[in-house]
């Protein structure tokens, strides 16, 4: 079956990840949700990494689900990698044969279902979400769209013929919840269910919903459209109430347009960044683990050539959306047979869904009539949906859970996340398996048919290779960072040179950072870091200089004061020392994105100085700090 072969492409391609595991150290190994003497009802109220969730500082990102499925991988195997990359693989196959098993809705039975499982089995912009184990949290929201889209689809199949579709509706309302507990994108299934209903299901066209409105028949399916409506206001309502009614905010170098004072820049580099992400669809040759900061440059003038690919995007979108809405064509493309209003021509027969009926009646004829905007069928059997509505249906399966990155609602802390296509890929996929099969009935000539199954098949060959090839940047961090650098090398350089620093490379590692501050002078993480490394080779003077320069570039980071106090305290400067202690302790946490870190920081500053007013002589003082 399709949904097999799809499994065993999987399992090919995924199997070499095992020993793959690159801990984001906030959202795992300093996270304290996951340790057991935290109360597990914590991961309810605190974000993604740890943070309250009201905490001015926090990063709102609510994922209670994914952290509960770490809480229990740290339960069962503490830091080992090989279960929580276990997990993600096993995840991602779920999800790939609940999304195959879609596909037959779409497809029918047959070698189509079998191309939209093998794209999203093989599509290379997964392997961040699969290999890195943050990205588990997409995965997570995937599985319970699908579930909850298979549960909406099981409603409309039933609706006015078994009681049991109002349970079916509840499970979609259910599994939206889930999924959107696993990541915030998740809510936007109900939307998706919303269109499959009205363009799918039903084959409305845009001239035929609002004559529709008025007519009594159609009443449970916008009854079943205003559950949907009314169950996500709800779910975004009581998301945006838990998180403290206010957006998160982000550091310019997260996304630097939103950062920028210039209305044209914004909008230029906003509009502009879609076309980046479907090119990244379309062809993935060049992935990163991080595309913040300069990775895109931003358009800062209407010259700029990258323009010319935002307005041939935008205006093929439209395009393709204007005729698919349209559906102007009368003829029909189902299964790879071109059907004319229902009836076979003579190059093909009218082919149907075998997903709830197993046999068919020789003698069974499809009688369709338009009443009041929506055709009921009046046979047993349902058709598969035209090209039409497989269109307009992978296009909001792509754009609308893509909406929550485009900075359209709010700002976002990324620029280009490759973690974030995971979801909307299945659009991609759709979309790709419905333009080979037009092209497959359009074909004429046998000859023509076969290059267009054949190039299909080297795209899902393509595709698997350069999985593989980026599956071996994720065996481990030195060489995902090093894949990194043509794209982010600040960002790749820096993290590159805390990796060569637990390696005890140390001038391998001094030269990382000096790398870094080349291509971005003023991260001070970055400048911590590098006088970190020189403070414990005792390149104290050097060593000075760097924290000087990380606090004049943030001023809060309370971990630069604490070392620089303790240098000069050993330099006998104990008067600047002082300052520098006192300083430390007076910074607030307010805006912080890891407020634990720099609480930990400040008692070490208020137990140096202590220590210090002890050396002095001064018992009350020292007294007085430690009260």
């Amino acid at each position: 079956s399709s949904i097999t072969s799809v499994s065993n492409v999987l399992k090919a391609n995924l199997y070499g990840n095992f020993f793959l595991f690159v801990f984001c150290s906030r959202a795992i190994k300093t996270n304290q949700d996951l340790l057991p003497e935290t109360p597990w009802t914590h991961v309810f109220y605190n974000d993604f990494w740890g943070t309250l969730l009201t905490h001015s500082g926090s990063h709102k990102s609510y994922r209670p689900l994914c952290t509960l499925s770490f809480r229990i991988n740290h339960a069962v195997g503490g830091m080992d990698p090989w279960g929580y990359h276990l997990v993600n693989i096993l995840l991602h196959a779920a999800v790939t044969g609940l999304f195959t098993n879609f596909s037959r809705i779409l497809f029918g039975d047959g070698y189509w279902t079998l191309i939209a499982g093998l794209l999203f089995a093989s599509h290379p912009i997964h392997t961040e979400a699969v290999a890195g184990i943050v990205g588990r949290a997409d995965i997570g929201a995937c599985l319970f769209f699908l579930l909850s889209l298979m549960c909406y689809v099981k409603h409309c199949s039933t609706r006015g013929s078994s009681p049991s579709t109002w349970g079916w509706i509840l499970g979609a309302g259910l599994c939206a919840g889930c999924s959107m507990l696993w990541k915030e994108q998740g809510v936007t299934v109900l939307a998706i269910s919303a269109v499959y209903d009205v363009f799918v299901f039903h084959r409305l066209k845009m001239h035929q919903i609002i004559p529709a409105l008025y007519k009594k028949k159609n009443l449970t399916l916008f009854f079943s459209i205003g559950l949907l409506t009314s169950w996500g206001t709800t779910l975004l309502g009581v998301r945006l109430y838990w998180m403290g009614n206010k957006p998160p905010s982000f550091s310019n170098s997260d996304n630097p347009a939103a950062d920028s004072d210039s209305l044209l820049t914004r909008m230029l580099t906003f509009f502009y960044l879609p076309t980046k992400n479907i090119w990244l669809l379309l062809c993935p040759d060049t992935l990163s683990f991080d595309w913040s900061m300069d990775a895109v440059p931003l358009l800062k003038a209407v010259s700029d050539w990258r323009n010319l690919h935002t307005v041939a995007f935008y205006a093929g979108l439209l395009l393709l959306a204007y005729f698919s809405l349209k559906g102007s064509s009368n003829e029909r493309e189902c299964n790879g047979k071109t059907v004319m209003n229902g009836k076979q021509n003579t190059n093909g027969h009218s082919y149907h869904s075998e997903m709830e009926y197993k046999t068919l009646e020789v003698k069974s004829s499809f009688v369709s009539k338009e009443e009041n905007g929506i055709k009921k069928h009046e046979m047993q059997k349902p058709q598969l949906p035209s090209t039409e509505n497989i269109v307009i249906l992978s296009l909001s399966l792509l754009i609308v859970p893509f909406v929550p990155a485009t900075n359209l609602f709010f700002y976002v802390g990324f620029v280009i996340a490759e973690r974030v296509l995971y979801v909307p890929s299945m659009g991609f996929c759709l979309l790709v398996t419905v333009g080979v099969r037009a092209l497959y009935v359009k074909a004429q000539k046998r000859f023509l048919k076969n290059l267009v199954l054949c190039s299909t098949a080297a795209l899902i060959v393509f595709y698997g290779l350069k999985t593989v090839v980026r599956n071996g940047d994720w065996q481990n961090e030195e060489m995902l960072y090093r894949s990194g650098i043509k794209v982010n090398p600040a960002k790749a350089w820096g993290n590159l040179g805390n990796v060569l620093k637990s390696q005890s490379k140390i001038s391998e590692a001094e030269s990382a950072y000096r790398n870094a501050l080349y291509y971005r002078s003023n991260m001070a993480d970055m400048l911590y870091n590098l006088g970190l490394l020189l403070q414990e080779n005792s390149r104290f003077s050097e060593a000075l200089h760097y924290y000087k320069l990380a606090i004049s570039s943030r001023p809060t980071l309370a971990s630069a004061y604490l070392n620089t106090g303790i240098i000069l305290m050993n330099q006998g400067k104990t008067e600047e020392a002082r300052r520098t202690f006192l300083k430390c302790s007076e910074i607030p946490d307010e805006n912080l994105k890891d407020p634990h870190a720099h609480k930990s920081s400040v008692t070490s500053c208020l137990y140096n100085l202590g220590k210090l007013f002890h050396e002095q002589g001064h018992y009350e003082v020292r007294l007085q700090i430690c009260l």
